[in-house]
């Protein structure tokens, strides 16, 4: 007998229309900020909207993840212990979390996730983890295929790995250049965004290298033709990322990665759904219609070419065509076959900027635009970023999501017995006494009909079996209130049924993978030190956002420029013509960079 591991489509919630949404478009799992405390201060919710989150999705045995993944003042620990307890109250399933004073609080019995903040990248780190008791391990988002498989061999607890959406230049948690300029902590979920600033790279002598580019930026990560291959490495828990990602955007994604895991799960028994029902769309989903930098598999199977958004950070959408003459009221565009009136249209200058505008209208090859287009020239090929028609059906009801059932009907001594089942085997019963009249003519078709109308519910009935010795006459309106009693009552044992596992939270001595904690530990109060204290470990410096160490790298990336710039000593033998070390430009913010070749990272300097 195959032992099937579950697989988990885990999707982003800005608000609770997101995650409802996310739910309805077939995702297993959501993810929503806190109140307070999340790594994305800008999408924090209201209790009440999470409980009401969890309610809806545990009818589905879907699960809702709160992030809670900051790192924690002294002074805010006991908010923060208070807030937990209020989250298990609403039933969340569990809690993503960086601080690891948080463990030290006293907690409920609810799951932990380490977050990807965490800094999750080697097997020493995972195992650690698992053994001071979390139940899901979040990886960092730099990591091969191969890195995975050895992290997986080493543990049993489930790994959750990124499959889409925007990449942080640097090794997520570890990123200090938003403190360090603006104040505005990453690991207090404000990030100012420096990295998809316009750098200007200039070297050691203050020669101009490469002028106004946006250097750190990185293109999105998509890993769906990846998807089968992560399962084999064993990440169990597939995530898009989008917090701050608008509902047209978690609708299409969702169904993109919701229909080709479907697809595998389908031909590979050994992986099962890790949740209830089967969605039906209005739509048919492309990944080129969101939000996008152009897309990367990053570093999944090794160091590649073009992962950066060099030219713009902001998002190209589907390509179109070439622009095949320009006039001064319109232009010609191979593919207008494909434009609707309302499109978002960009392209490049011959700057290299990226530029906007949006079609007013549509005839034949001719593209009149609502604004200025003359910097528009012949060849240039264009993208379109807003899908005008598309958006249109995305605004409305796009997604369905059912759970299968099936419903009999047998008579007994004092009237009948009803019985519905659904596809995971939950059941729900109901007696009913009537006195038994012969109909003027047959109503099996008819109390069949009205036994499979389940309405606006979650249920679908796929089978109806009638065991009646005659043909008796049952008002319609009787079998009406019957179904909706016997509804109630399978959706009321589903929600009891869910299960929401509870954690004991011990307390583990086991030793911490680094013996010394220094500013990267990211340690911010007198829980967290106590943490690494009784792990074996030594804090050295608090966190950078209690005490900015000066020259000390603010971040740390597999993403590196030479690299990128066709320089790698690794890659080739050609010299850059210009002397290291490289500084970055923008404004009055100046940059050092320097290349550790041995272990394949660039570290960036505030100068």
């Amino acid at each position: 007998m195959i032992n099937a591991r579950k697989i988990e489509l885990l999707a982003p919630a800005k608000n609770l229309e997101c995650g409802i949404e996310a739910i309805n478009h077939g995702a297993d799992a959501v993810y929503i900020g806190a109140p307070k405390f999340s790594a994305r201060a800008a999408a924090g919710n209201t209790l009440e909207d999470i409980q009401a989150l969890a309610l809806y999705a545990h009818q589905f045995n879907a699960r809702v993840y709160v992030a809670l993944n900051t790192i924690v003042k002294d002074e805010e620990l006991e908010e923060t212990e208070k807030l937990i307890w209020d989250l298990y109250h609403a039933k969340v399933d569990a809690l993503i979390i960086q601080d690891m004073g948080i463990t030290m609080l006293n907690l409920p019995p609810v799951p932990l996730h380490a977050s990807t903040q965490n800094d999750n990248r080697t097997a020493d780190k995972a195992k650690f983890l698992e053994q001071a008791g979390f139940s899901q391990i979040v990886l960092a988002r730099e990591l091969t295929m191969d890195e995975i498989r050895v992290i997986f061999s080493q543990i049993s607890t489930p790994l959750e790995a990124f499959v889409h959406g925007a990449l942080c230049v640097c090794y997520s948690g570890q990123c200090y250049l938003s403190e360090a300029i603006s104040k505005r902590s990453a690991n207090r979920g404000a990030c100012a965004q420096f990295c998809r600033l316009p750098y200007t790279l200039l070297d050691n002598e203050g020669k101009s290298v490469v002028q106004k580019k946006h250097l750190l930026s990185m293109k999105d990560l998509n890993l769906s033709e990846h998807l089968e291959e992560m399962m084999d490495a064993g990440v169990s828990s597939l995530k898009i990322e989008g917090r701050l990602k608008d509902l047209s955007y978690v609708k299409n994604v969702v169904t993109y990665y919701r229909q080709k895991l479907d697809k595998i799960l389908a031909r590979r028994p050994e992986y099962v759904r890790a949740s209830s029902g089967s969605s039906t769309y209005t739509f048919v989903p492309n990944l080129e219609k969101s939000f996008n930098r152009g897309y990367t598999e990053y570093f999944f199977n090794g160091r590649t070419p073009d992962m950066w958004s060099i030219d713009s950070p902001k998002s190209i959408g589907e390509p179109i065509g070439k622009i095949k003459e320009v006039f001064d009221r319109f232009f010609t565009l191979s593919g207008t076959k494909l434009l609707s009136n309302g499109d978002g249209l960009c392209f490049l200058t011959e700057n290299k900027e990226l530029q906007g505008i949006r079609v007013n209208r549509i005839e034949g090859e001719k593209v009149f635009p609502a604004e200025n287009h003359l910097s528009l020239r012949k060849g240039t090929f264009v993208y379109r970023n807003y899908d005008h028609e598309f958006e249109k059906i995305l605004g409305k009801k796009s997604a369905e999501r059912k759970i299968d059932v099936s419903i009999s009907l047998h008579e007994t001594s004092k009237g009948f017995h009803l019985y519905i089942e659904d596809e995971d085997g939950t059941s729900a019963s109901l007696e009913v006494e009537l006195a038994k009249e012969t109909a003027q003519k047959d109503p099996t078709e008819n109390i069949k009909n009205n036994l499979s109308k389940t309405g606006n519910t979650i249920f679908r009935v796929t089978a109806v079996e009638l065991n009646l010795s005659g043909n008796w006459f049952i008002p319609a309106s009787l079998i009406t209130d019957w179904r909706r009693k016997l509804i109630d009552n399978l959706l009321e044992i589903r929600l009891a049924n869910h299960i929401i596992e509870e954690v004991s939270h011990k307390l583990t001595t086991h030793a911490f993978p680094t013996k010394n904690i220094t500013y990267l530990g990211n340690v911010m109060n007198k829980k967290s030190e106590l943490f690494y204290t009784q792990h074996q470990s030594v804090v050295q410096e608090p966190a950078f956002e209690r005490k900015q160490q000066k020259a000390v790298p603010l971040m740390f990336t597999r993403h590196c420029i030479k690299q990128s710039m066709g320089w790698c000593p690794k890659e080739t033998s050609t010299r850059p013509p210009y002397k290291e070390p490289f500084f970055l430009l923008y404004n009055a913010t100046k940059l050092r960079l320097e290349f550790d070749c041995k272990n394949c990272e660039m570290k960036v300097f505030e100068n």
